[in-house]
This record gives structure tokens, C-alpha cells and sequence, in this order.
């Protein structure tokens, strides 16, 4: 099997996972000309290290836990960028973010201030399944643009409930009387959710402002619930993207003060047992054999905020830097009679979703622009690998770092918020990522033929890369 997959051209495999996976459904009693329902979880801010199935020894998170026993827990998945925005464009469009100008050396993610979004000329997941009949549903945070043009519901949406951006945005409180920003959200007043005047939306409207945040996972996972009930033979796409546990932390009464890691346990607790009521649900329903779920998360812990931040586990740094902590993330993929369980050591990413997506709905692949995502279906449905041997780690658009394989080559390195300084490592520094995944012992001496297979995967990709044009600063302000 690994030997015929591996042999067939790329929508040949496009072709094969969609006939197993029918072919599966069809004998778990499903329509087997039915393309499967698709939920997408995003966290916030979740670092490597913050489940139970991946070693963290007091956050209980059953839910997870069992669909990484029932399905695939992948051990070396990564984002597309180490904070919000880009990361977010890259998950949408399965493209690096610097090919749609969702990056910049100035401003690392949209504000409530900035007046541009994705470009309309890119094309969203969203866009690829409503194009295939599915109903798309987008909960929680959007963090691409909150103008009306730039909306879920302006990029393959039929509904949206969330709040745009970050949660920590539009503070109207006193940041200089709680210390500053950084002291702000350990104060009294950063433990007030109406310090943040961040909106509720339904579509395109202001619901709730400023947004009770006490409550917002629960309300979260309700909608999306709501939106899944009576789909009947309506294949649907739900993109649930929490706003947490990205600071400033609240849970519902329910969940406050239950956890022994504190708030930010109560608050991935929630978010865990959302998912056992959204998977009790699709029993219910019965929708549990034919549907797809993927949980994984933006970026790595918010480290400098302590223990309100989370945990990268064995990874080193965190969220906004280019080391593995910043970037590799959780990813449980879930999928009775359709996913093969096991844990995965083999590469892939949040692009990566796009292009697997696509081809399980039955839709081409845009073929005007440059696409970064490829076909996970040998590996979710069969007994193949995936196809993916490189990620690249960007920086706003500075390429920083590469993995090729097992390993992966430093360019440049900084700290991620006014910490260690940039530094240019020339030559690169040089890590094994399967023998040292803390990027602990430099062994660039030891293997300069590696660092000159690297550099020539480098030299290749940036012949081919055309940058898109800086859409976090305003034309005002170029």
C-alpha cells in the first residue's frame, strides 16, 4: 500500500482517500456519496504541552484525550506563524501568509485600529466547501480583518459569531496605573471583563459590547452546536476558533477555581469539555461516522505572562518566536470509520488542511497562485506518509528558520517580546528535531552537508516566492 500511494501522482491520492473514506462510511451504514462533515477547533495561545494526552500532569482534558486514542495525534504539526494574524491567514488560504501580505516587519497582527483584512483575492477553505454544497458556519475568533469586507461572511461564511480580533484588545482601563501592559492582566482591573470593550458579533452586527467573556467558550460552543443540529444530509463546515486560553483568562462558573493549574486549567478544561458536548452531539445526531474533527491551536504558549500563560511542554520558547515552542503545535485528528488511529510522528500543518479538504470535498485546487498545502489523506485514511518533508518559519516576512526532514537550520533568531536580541547565525545554527526537540545542542560543525542541502531547499524557495503586499499597516501610514 505504502508503495502504490507513494507511487501515484498527487490527485491520484486525492482520488484514493476519497473513495476509502466514502468506501469506510459506507459500510458504518452512512450515504456513501455524502462528502463528510468538517469541524475545525482553533485555541489560542495553546501551547505543545497543555493536554493531557500530551503530558501535561494536572490539566484533565478527557475529551481530547479520547479522540487521540480513537483517532490521530500528531506529534509534529505546525502553524504557519507564531501569532495570531498570519497564522490565522494561513490556516484560511493554505498559504505561507507572506504570499497574501498577512505579515509585516512593523506590526505583527491586525489591531482594532488597522483598516485592512484578507485580500479579497485570496480564496478560504470556506470558500473551497461552499463551492461543494457544504453549509460553513465560522465561530469565534476571525482576527482577519473586522471590517465588513473582510467578515467570515465575505470570505465562504454563510454565518459568523465571534469576536474579531484578540480578547485583550480595546482595553478601556488604566494601563498605566496597573503597572503597564505587560502587569495589567495579573491586576484587578485586567480580571474584569469589562476592562476589554472588544465586540460580540452575529454576521456582520455588534450583538454585545463590550463581549462577557465569563461566558464566551460556552456560548461559543452552543452556537456551534445550534448550526450543526438538523443538518440531516447538508454536509457542513464549522470553524470553532476559541478566543482563549490567549490572556486575559475567564471561565464560566462551572469551570472557575475546578482545575489545579488554576484559571488557565479552568479555561482549557472548558474548551475540552465543549467538545465532548459538540462530540455527543453528532451521536445524537447521528453524524458521529461521518464527520471529521480537527483540534489544534494559532501559536505557542504566551510565556512572558507567566503562570497565566501555558506551557510548551519539552518545546523550547513560545509564542512569537520562530523556535519550536512558537510553532509546533497539538493536532488530534478525529474521525470514526474514517481516520486510521495512531500516533504520527510525520510532518505536516495547518496549511495542509486546505489542500486535504479540498480533495475530500470533491474540488479542485486553485491553480492561479502558489498553494503551501498538500494532501494529508495517505497518512489520515491509509497506510501512507505524508507528503510534506519541509516547513518554513517566517518572521513577519523574514524567513528565519527551515526544517527539512529531521532537521532544522536557524538563520535568524529573536526573542519574542523585547527579550533576547535578533541575532544572524551565519552558519546557521543546526538542530536534529527528532534527537533534540528542546534545540538544545547545535550540531551545524558536525554537518555541513546538511546546512548545504538546506541552504540549496532555501535558495529554491525563494526564487519562487513573490511576496504580497504588507496588509497589517494602512496605505495611510506607508
Amino acid at each position: 500500500m505504502k508503495i502504490l500511494l507513494a507511487s501515484l501522482p498527487r490527485f491520484g491520492l486525492a482520488v484514493i482517500a476519497l473513495l476509502l473514506s466514502l468506501a469506510l462510511r459506507g459500510q458504518a451504514g452512512e450515504n456513501p456519496e455524502r462528502p463528510p462533515n468538517i469541524i475545525v477547533v482553533f485555541a489560542d495561545d495553546l501551547g505543545y504541552g497543555d493536554l493531557g494526552a500530551y503530558g501535561h500532569p494536572t490539566i484533565r482534558t478527557p475529551h481530547l484525550d479520547r479522540m487521540a486514542a480513537e483517532g490521530q495525534k500528531w506529534t509534529n504539526f505546525y502553524v504557519g506563524a507564531s501569532v495570531c494574524t498570519p497564522s490565522r491567514a494561513a490556516l484560511m488560504t493554505g498559504r505561507l501568509p507572506v504570499r497574501s501580505g498577512m505579515v509585516s516587519r512593523e506590526r505583527r497582527v491586525l489591531y482594532p485600529y488597522s483598516k485592512n483584512g484578507l485580500p479579497e483575492s485570496e480564496i478560504t477553505i470556506a470558500d473551497q466547501l461552499k463551492s461543494a454544497g457544504y453549509a460553513t458556519a465560522c465561530v469565534g475568533k476571525w482576527h482577519l480583518g473586522h471590517k465588513e469586507p473582510y467578515l467570515p461572511t465575505n470570505n465562504g461564511f454563510d454565518y459568523y459569531f465571534g469576536i474579531p480580533y484578540s480578547n485583550d484588545m480595546d482595553i478601556v482601563a488604566d494601563l498605566e496605573a496597573a503597572g503597564g501592559y505587560w502587569n495589567f492582566f495579573t491586576s484587578p482591573a485586567g480580571a474584569e471583563t469589562e476592562s476589554y470593550n472588544v465586540p460580540l458579533m452575529r454576521n456582520t452586527e455588534i450583538v454585545e459590547r463590550p463581549a462577557d467573556q465569563h461566558t464566551i467558550t460556552r456560548r461559543y460552543t452552543e452556537e456551534a452546536m445550534d448550526f450543526i443540529r438538523g443538518r440531516g444530509d447538508e454536509p457542513f463546515f464549522v470553524y470553532l476558533a476559541h478566543n482563549l486560553p490567549h490572556i486575559p483568562l475567564f471561565a464560566s462558573e462551572e469551570f472557575e477555581g475546578t482545575s489545579q493549574r488554576g484559571i488557565y486549567g479552568d479555561v482549557v478544561e472548558e474548551i475540552d469539555a465543549g467538545i465532548g458536548r459538540i462530540r455527543q452531539l453528532l451521536e445524537e445526531e447521528g453524524l458521529a461516522k461521518n464527520t471529521l474533527i480537527v483540534f489544534t491551536s494559532d501559536n505557542g504558549p504566551w510565556l512572558p505572562f507567566g503562570i497565566q500563560g501555558g506551557s510548551a511542554g519539552l518545546l523550547r520558547e513560545g509564542k512569537g518566536t520562530t523556535w519550536e515552542g512558537g510553532m509546533r503545535e497539538p493536532c488530534i485528528f478525529w474521525g470514526p470509520g474514517m481516520i486510521r488511529p495512531g500516533v504520527v510522528t510525520d510532518l505536516g500543518t495547518t496549511m495542509d488542511l486546505f489542500t486535504t479538504f479540498t480533495a475530500l470535498a470533491g474540488v479542485p485546487e486553485p491553480e492561479d497562485r502558489p498553494m503551501d498545502g498538500l494532501d494529508l489523506a495517505p497518512v489520515l485514511f491509509g497506510d501512507g506518509s505524508s507528503p510534506r518533508n519541509t516547513v518554513f518559519y517566517y518572521r513577519g516576512d523574514e524567513l528565519y528558520a527551515i526544517r527539512v526532514g529531521d532537521y532544522k537550520a536557524h538563520f535568524i533568531t529573536q526573542g519574542a517580546y523585547g527579550g533576547e536580541e535578533r541575532a544572524e547565525h551565519d552558519p546557521p545554527l543546526l538542530y536534529n528535531l527528532s534527537m533534540d526537540p528542546s534545540e538544545r545542542h547545535n550540531i551545524a560543525e558536525a554537518h555541513p552537508e546538511v546546512i548545504t542541502e538546506i541552504q540549496s531547499a532555501v535558495a529554491e524557495h525563494q526564487r519562487e516566492l513573490v511576496k504580497g503586499k504588507d496588509q497589517l499597516i494602512d496605505l495611510d501610514e506607508r
